[in-house]
């Protein structure tokens, strides 16, 4: 953990650094704790139909459609989990008696998979994430630390074997080197956590990706066992899954916040939103597509950072027309 800071990967997650080792020792997060329950939640959509990865990667071949990372489709999962966790640890305080504990859902400086690898929920991948062998990797994790000593769960063995899937796919070559992540050249980090201009040379690799990738997930064979969840919460918005860029660069603020309400979308904030589009725009348009009107209406935007990366994505031109 503490060379990968060193070396820059966590880009601009400055609390990555901020709270330096109290990430890898609960008992310095939240006093007290001597134990933590570590929990995962699947979050594929019931509806998904079979050979949902083909699906999923096919709309790279539709440069004028916005792909949205299937997380994020549906409801903030942060708040979905939180209200189960607060749920479970109430029933095990009723069961066991007065117990002290903190719940959190990707809400603080916590080494979530690394907690979950220890506890047995799986083993970390090459592209750094958990992957179950019954659920491969398309679920969320989420912790509660308690004040009670509970007897440990044993680690299980990893089994990536020499798969190179992951690695070998990913679109900007984020995966350095086995189990290490350079987040600095991560889509998902470029187009949800980076708040300034997305660098010149990762444009083009990004493609039609507007929030978040799943690339690495896609092509792994752990995901044959993904499984569907049986909540609603996560069944795909209307206007999130299959959308063309033109439309929802037409959003206005006021629209943006009123789609993206209780969506993990909503944190990047409009600016962001517009700025991710804009790339896969200039994208789309170099390979043909009609979409330089809808470049022009935004030529304007009064933020500095949308106008920047509208020039860039009217200066494409055209090369191959689509088909």
């Amino acid at each position: 953990m503490l060379a990968w800071l060193e070396q820059g990967f966590h880009g601009d997650m400055a609390y990555m650094a901020n709270h330096g080792l109290k990430r890898a020792r609960p008992a310095e997060l939240v006093p007290g704790t001597l134990s933590v329950i570590t929990a995962r939640m699947d979050y594929l959509p019931q509806a998904t139909p079979d050979g949902w990865q083909t699906v999923e990667l096919d709309r790279l071949k539709h440069p004028s459609e916005g792909i949205v990372s299937l997380y994020a489709r549906g409801r903030d999962y942060h708040k979905v989990l939180r209200s189960r966790l607060q749920k479970l640890s109430e029933r095990i305080a009723t069961a066991m008696g007065p117990l002290g504990h903190r719940v959190f859902t990707d809400s603080a400086p916590v080494l979530e998979a690394e907690l979950a690898a220890r506890s047995g929920q799986g083993w970390r991948g090459k592209h750094t994430l958990l992957l179950n062998r019954d659920a491969g990797s398309l679920f969320f994790l989420g912790e509660i630390y308690v004040d009670v000593a509970l007897p440990p769960s044993q680690a299980v063995q990893e089994h990536c074997g020499s798969c190179s899937a992951c690695m070998d796919l990913c679109p900007t070559q984020a995966i350095v080197a086995p189990h290490r992540l350079d987040a600095r050249r991560c889509i998902s980090y470029l187009t949800i956590e980076h708040g300034g201009p997305i660098p010149l040379e990762l444009r083009a690799l990004i493609g039609n990706r507007i929030y978040g990738c799943d690339d690495c997930q896609l092509v792994c064979p752990w995901n044959k066992f993904a499984q569907r969840s049986p909540l609603s919460d996560f069944d795909p918005r209307a206007g999130l899954s299959g959308q063309q860029l033109t439309q929802l660069f037409a959003w206005t603020e006021d629209e943006f916040l009123q789609r993206t309400e209780g969506s993990p979308i909503r944190r990047i904030g409009h600016e962001r939103w517009l700025r991710n589009i804009a790339v896969a725009l200039g994208n789309a348009l170099r390979l043909g597509a009609d979409v330089r009107s809808a470049l022009q209406q935004h030529s304007d935007h009064p933020s500095v950072l949308v106008r920047e990366h509208v020039e860039w994505a009217l200066a494409q031109g055209v090369a191959t027309p689509v088909r």
